[in-house]
Formats: C-alpha cells, sequence, structure tokens
C-alpha cells in the first residue's frame, strides 16, 4: 500500500507523518511539502491513500484531489484541514474521509478503517499470478506451478488474458496456432494440452480456477491474484510494477486498457 501525505507547513507535516506512521506502521509513506510533487509520484508510482492538507498556497487540496481522481478514480483521498467550511467541497470530490487538525493516530486509523475504496488483499487466492515481464504461475507460499507442457501453460495464459470471458476451444487453437487448420488432429491436440493444464492446477489445489463449459474454458477471476487484474482495479503496487511489459513470451499478448492511461 502506498500512502502520501501533504501539508505545506513543515511541522503540521511531520505531525501528519507521525500519526499516519503510527497507525499504518508497515505501510509505504511519503510526504511532500508542494502539492505537484504528490501529484508527480502519484503518476509516476501510484497511490492508494493520499491525506491533503486543503488550506496550500498555490494549488488547494480540493484542486490537488481533483487532479489525482484524474489519476485514480478509485484513490481513497482523506482531508486534513482546521477550517470546517471546506467539508462541502470534500463531499462534493466523494473523498474517503476529513480529519480535523491536530492530527492524532486514532484519527487516521478511524478513517483507514472506513475507507470509501477498501484495499483487500486476496488471502483467499488460489494461485498468483505474474502477467508483467514473462508470464509466471506461483502457489500463494510462492512455489512455481510446474506445466509439463509449455502449451499448456500458454493456454492458461490466454484465458488469464480474457480475464474470465468464455473462450472456445476453436479460439483458443487460433489463438495458439495461428493460421493452422482447425482439423481432429488438432483439436485432439488440444484437448491433450487442456487435460496436462487442469493436471498442473489440481496438482496444487487449484483446479477450481478454470470453469469448463461445453467446448469452452475460462478462469475465474476471484480465486487468482494478478498484477494485471491488480492493474485494472488502479492497484499502486501494480501500477507500480508495469514496465511496459506484458506476457512477453507469447506474441498474441496486447496490453490493452482503456480507461486507464499509463503514461
Amino acid at each position: 500500500m502506498r500512502i502520501l501525505c501533504v501539508d505545506d507547513e513543515p511541522l503540521m507535516l511531520q505531525m501528519l507523518e507521525a500519526a499516519v506512521k503510527e497507525a499504518k506502521p508497515n505501510e509505504y509513506i511519503a510526504t511532500f511539502e508542494y502539492p505537484d510533487e504528490l501529484l508527480d509520484d502519484a503518476k509516476k508510482n501510484g497511490c492508494d491513500i493520499a491525506f491533503l492538507d486543503i488550506h496550500m498556497s498555490g494549488m488547494t487540496g480540493v484542486q490537488l484531489a481533483g487532479e489525482l481522481k484524474k489519476v485514480n478514480p478509485k484513490m481513497n483521498i482523506i482531508f486534513v484541514t482546521g477550517f470546517s467550511e471546506y467539508t462541502g467541497d470534500a463531499m462534493r470530490l466523494h473523498a474517503s474521509g476529513y480529519i480535523m487538525k491536530p492530527v492524532t493516530a486514532e484519527a487516521v486509523k478511524s478513517e483507514l478503517e472506513d475507507l470509501r475504496f477498501p484495499i483487500v488483499p486476496k488471502d483467499n487466492s488460489l494461485l498468483r499470478v505474474q502477467c508483467f515481464g514473462n508470464f509466471d504461475v506461483f502457489t500463494p507460499g510462492g512455489e512455481h506451478v510446474r506445466f509439463e507442457r509449455s502449451r499448456a501453460k500458454e493456454i492458461f495464459a490466454y484465458l488469464v488474458h480474457r480475464q474470465g470471458s468464455s473462450c472456445s476451444t476453436r479460439e483458443i487453437a487460433a489463438a495458439l496456432f495461428e493460421d493452422a487448420p482447425y482439423d481432429k488432429k488438432q483439436q485432439s491436440y488440444l484437448q491433450t494440452l487442456i487435460s496436462a493444464m487442469t493436471k498442473a492446477l489440481k496438482k496444487v489445489g487449484a483446479e477450481s480456477a478454470i470453469v469448463k463449459s461445453y467446448n469452452a474454458l475460462a478462469v475465474n477471476p476471484e480465486v487468482l491474484d494478478c498484477d494485471y487484474y491488480r492493474f485494472k482495479e488502479l492497484d499502486a503496487g501494480a501500477v507500480n510494477s508495469y514496465q511496459n511489459e506484458y506476457m512477453s513470451q507469447y506474441y498474441w499478448a496486447d496490453f490493452l486498457y482503456d480507461n486507464y492511461d499509463y503514461e
């Protein structure tokens, strides 16, 4: 989790930082005296929660919140101020919370326990899936999932790429084998690969990651902790980890996300 704080008064910023660190001692926390510096950092590295002083010279906290919402509509904005008349502005921006100065750790904890956009770790995931860089699959404990056939792993990658959409066997074959004829020989080979994929997942207790229907397959996104899915949810850690490489070993893998301009 990335938490960013801004206040143009150094002493108030120190107090805010101390309160947030006491409330969340194990999280990444960065502080800024200038709102444009926080905005630049959020654009480059992502942000889950932003504590913003409202009454700042130049760009106000309310103006900064508007810019941050363009970066990440699901960013949790918590306003910090000594001026209660700004409450209406904060609420119109659908802020997550509002803290009056002087800031205390108790007030911070209270706001973090009631975020507008809760940050929930996927502790119940059956698999951890890496799409950024080369595609790979791990158990929750970090052990590689071993696929006996590389093409079986590629089928799973394609299903992950489709993010729960049902894919016919013909469609999977077209993605993996391009212009090769979809004849009985290819259909038989594809079924062998699907069986190998299922066997690899079953071996680590993750067979329910695949949803099967007549001549079609899909993944169940709810049981996967996937960096690509987290990116699409605007998770700060996933945004920060994306380095313009997505399933690099597969020619068909195009990274597309229309609703978020990473650059």
